[in-house]
């Protein structure tokens, strides 16, 4: 493993190969990554050889459909799943919905959140309850940060007619992770049952992040998108079925993917394939893959991981000395989220202030907080940064 604190010069010369962070301190790789210049390039090529060849043609067929299961591949070893189980998706957001619409609600089932879940998620939620007669509730996770058992909670809100549970493993505005699998097995293993019962988990800001196996896991489905930190570009996501949960959900947008041609007649691709519409953009296949293999040039995955955890502890360390400013986290973070408050909540005030410095960050509604993202890319340099500003915007 290669310890940026000690070889610094290092990890300068890996970072040339993203243009997004020159001149600037970046703090936003839970919103998005900033794009290699490697994926830049195999995207424009891409482009370009579909031009050459012509856009419609047996040719690009081919090429298409070989670049789309390279790409399932190659996320299927990260994940450390059959490439099969994979969909192909804009982003989260839209994987998350294949699984929320293709549920064949009925009226009284029950639909259980965390209140630590995205917007998109909780509003597409209740216009399910709405249009079904769905019974929407959350448990308390938010609570669960310092202290408390986050799979008693999840467990104490169950009812026999829950249907499906939709988590994050990382939550998104604390930076909490989740002890997923105990979670799934617990939501497996819940006796009072009188129908299948499964969980979405809104992986957001985990892929790119953890060592992930799946299949030990045992989630029915895990939404996620390319874009964050692995760096990769906007439009290109995924989502994994387990193939024991394949059965238990229908396609809502069917187009030409999702459907095989035969002489027999017309049926679904088979796998993840199913879930994917129509036409994309296929050159950001090429691009997710060499972002993903520039990460691998750097360290495994592992490595990469420990990093994160080294950078953020340090950010969180430096946050808890200044005067004014109190981290959600009573302790080291146990990924690259860490959240903080002011005292006087001029957080937007905050955000403005540091960009305005060429330091990137966010804000957050629930809680009202400001969020800063860190990689494995992230130099001391940028951290101390951060700090010395923050600390001059509370001089102001």
């Amino acid at each position: 493993m290669t310890d940026i604190y000690s070889a610094p010069a290092l990890l300068e010369a890996h970072r040339q190969q993203f243009p997004a962070l020159a001149n600037k301190a970046y703090f936003n790789y839970g919103g998005q990554g900033p794009l290699p210049q490697t994926a830049l390039e195999a995207i424009n090529q891409s482009y370009q050889y579909i031009q050459r060849a012509g856009p419609f043609s047996q040719q690009v067929n081919d090429w298409v459909e070989q670049e789309a299961s390279l790409t399932r591949e190659v996320i299927a070893s990260e994940l450390n799943v059959p490439a099969q189980t994979i969909t192909l998706t804009e982003d989260v957001t839209v994987g998350c919905n294949i699984v929320l619409w293709g549920i064949d609600w009925k009226a009284g089932d029950h639909l259980l959140l965390s209140d630590c879940e995205h917007p998109g998620v909780v509003a597409t939620a209740q216009e399910i309850g709405l249009r079904f007669n769905v019974d929407i509730s959350t448990c308390p996770l938010m609570a669960t940060l310092n202290q408390g058992d986050p799979v008693a909670v999840v467990m104490n809100h169950l009812q026999p007619n829950t249907r499906l549970v939709v988590l994050s493993d990382i939550l998104w505005n604390t930076g909490q992770v989740l002890p997923m699998a105990e979670i799934v097995d617990a939501i497996h293993s819940y006796s009072p049952t009188t129908q299948p019962r499964g969980i979405l988990v809104d992986a957001a800001q985990s892929v790119g992040v953890l060592p992930l196996n799946l299949t030990q896991m045992g989630v029915d489905f895990y939404a996620f998108t390319g874009h964050k930190w692995w760096c990769g570009p906007e439009g290109l996501g995924g989502l994994y079925v387990r193939p024991e949960a394949l059965d238990s959900l229908h396609p809502t947008f069917i187009g030409w993917r999702s459907l095989e041609f035969s002489k027999a007649g017309i049926r679904w691709q088979p796998g993840g394939r199913r879930f994917e519409v129509a036409t994309s953009a296929y050159p950001l296949y090429a691009g997710l893959r060499s972002a993903i293999a520039l990460h691998h040039q750097w360290s495994s995955v592992q490595e990469r991981y420990q990093q994160i955890l080294s950078s953020s502890k340090y950010l969180w360390q430096r946050l808890t000395e200044l005067p004014g400013v109190t981290c959600l986290r009573t302790s080291p973070p146990q990924v690259g989220l860490v959240s903080f408050q002011l005292t006087d909540k001029r957080h937007p005030q905050l955000v403005q202030f540091l960009e305005t410095h060429g330091v990137l960050v966010r804000t957050i509604r629930e809680p009202d907080c400001v969020r800063a993202s860190v990689h494995y890319l992230t130099l001391q340099s940028e951290i101390d940064q951060l700090v010395e500003k923050i600390e001059n915007y509370g001089n102001l």
